[in-house]
């Protein structure tokens, strides 16, 4: 079940009605009941998925309490080290299994050995890489004193069952969501209006921006060898857009979605395409597996290699970076994503400004060096994320020996695309870049938009926003969300 789909408001509606309207006086039987329908949610796909979630659950919720209670260090650490073996575990077996006994089997057969080592045929639990961060944060933070152990099971299971994030984030720390959950909640209308808007923004950039980009990006990854140059650049620069307004959809719906019950959930994106050098993009880019990663991998490695001073840095951001290209799942292609982005950070921490925040606030721009990074920073961006798009590093560095043939000259090929609807898919594109350049000192695009326009104007332009969607809803047959797969 996704946010743009018919199943889902159908949900929605009646989920909403009850949590607000009938349930909305006990904040327990509350909390039972979003639970039922984070269940309920998560176990559209497959309900055999919904028993792991539970075991996790229930396993995390014993965890952390044994910690925080536990008499002596040693005591903690075994009863932390348990959670760390099952949530890291989890992950390894389930995601990375397969790709671990190919890659040995691949290494051996390239001496002469046959080992013979067979793949598991394994059912990927859905958003296990977020909410496994979730239980590995509460139980560190446990540890660490930075957070009290949950005794509601009630509570803590809907803080990992949560439905608008379990799939695909936001990665939402204990210590800022658990507390939501155990206070009532009253309906506040001006925040539910203003979630409505996030979500209509997202939907937007998800159905108009995201799966029309689709249509002509498919088409030339899977066929980049027999199309010129030119076509490989749009669809390149097209993916970029695409992820991005996949993505940031998502977050936008899923905040505006636990907006609308009540709850604030960790900003995700920050307009990252202003961003002015890859640190300051990696600051607005999936802001809560960024800082999650800084906290807690980042942190103390940067503490550990200290005495280096800057290899020290270096092999802390590298280490970092390679591990987010990791989590997003078993393919070569991410980790040397990760890894790439890891290097760029390099010229910012021999020059010192790895940590200094530069961001523009204000509508014009003071120079053209801000255009010219943010442009630099763009196509950095863009030619990582060819590697993140191709199905094997073979085909990345072909991608890339085609990028730059004399073809990059010749008029391109968008095989099944109008050069009209391609002109469309960028104009929607610029409107999107103008929207969230006039509103990047908000939370989101249309934050105070109700505040700034009349009411019939506010409405005729929700309206036509409404009536694209409707009409761009159907014409792409492949409507997932691209982070449901990690």
């Amino acid at each position: 079940m996704i946010f743009n789909s018919i199943p889902f408001v159908a949900f929605f509606f009646v989920f909403f009605f009850l949590y607000w309207i009938v349930l909305n006086k006990n904040v327990k039987v509350q909390n039972l009941w979003l639970l039922l329908g984070g269940y309920f949610f998560y176990g559209w796909a497959d309900w055999r998925l919904v028993s792991f979630l539970i075991v996790v659950s229930a396993l995390n919720f014993f965890l952390g309490i044994k910690i925080e209670n536990a008499s002596n260090e040693k005591s903690k650490r075994f009863f932390l080290y348990i959670g760390l073996i099952q949530g890291i575990g989890g992950l390894l077996f389930f995601k990375y299994y397969n790709f671990f006994i190919n890659a040995f089997n691949d290494a051996f057969s390239s001496v002469g050995i046959t080992l013979g080592l067979h793949t598991l045929q394994l059912i990927i639990p859905l958003g296990i890489s977020f909410f496994t961060f979730r239980t590995i944060s509460y139980l560190l933070d446990i540890d660490k004193g930075k957070a009290i152990a949950c005794k509601d099971w009630i509570v803590f299971f809907n803080y990992i069952a949560f439905f608008p994030s379990i799939l695909s984030g936001p990665i939402d720390k204990a210590k800022t969501f658990i507390p939501q959950l155990e206070t009532k909640r009253t309906f506040d209308y001006a925040n539910a209006t203003d979630g409505l808007r996030q979500i209509l923004w997202g939907l937007f950039k998800k159905v108009v921006i995201a799966n029309n980009c689709s249509v002509i990006t498919n088409e030339v990854f899977a066929n980049y060898h027999n199309l010129p140059a030119s076509s490989l650049i749009i669809a390149s620069f097209l993916y970029t857009i695409q992820i991005y307004a996949d993505f940031s959809g998502y977050s936008d719906m899923a905040i505006g979605i636990a907006r609308l019950l009540g709850f604030t959930s960790t900003k995700n994106f920050d307009y990252p395409f202003f961003a002015q050098n890859i640190a300051d993009f990696w600051r607005r880019w999936h802001i809560s597996l960024t800082s999650w990663l800084t906290e807690y991998v980042f942190t103390p490695l940067s503490i550990y290699f200290r005495d280096y001073a800057n290899l020290g840095l270096i092999l802390s951001i590298v280490i970092n970076f390679t591990l987010i290209g990791i989590w997003h799942g078993a393919n070569w292609t991410f980790i040397v994503f990760g890894f790439l982005h890891g290097i760029y950070y390099i010229p910012l921490i021999l020059k010192g400004t790895m940590n200094k925040k530069k961001r523009i606030n204000s509508i014009t721009l003071k120079n053209y060096s801000e255009v010219f990074n943010m442009l630099k920073t763009f196509v950095l961006v863009m030619l990582t994320f060819i590697i993140f798009r191709a199905s094997s590093i073979e085909d990345a560095f072909g991608f890339y020996k085609h990028l730059g043939s004399a073809t990059l000259f010749q008029k391109p090929v968008l095989n099944g695309v109008s050069m009209q609807y391609f002109i469309s898919i960028l104009l929607y594109i610029l409107f999107v870049f103008i929207m969230e350049w006039n509103s990047k000192t908000e939370e989101h695009v249309l934050e105070h938009f109700g505040n700034k326009y009349p009411k019939i104007v506010r409405w005729l332009f929700y309206i036509i926003l409404i009536l694209i969607i409707y009409y761009f809803s159907s014409m792409v047959s492949n409507q997932n969300f691209i982070y449901l797969q990690f």
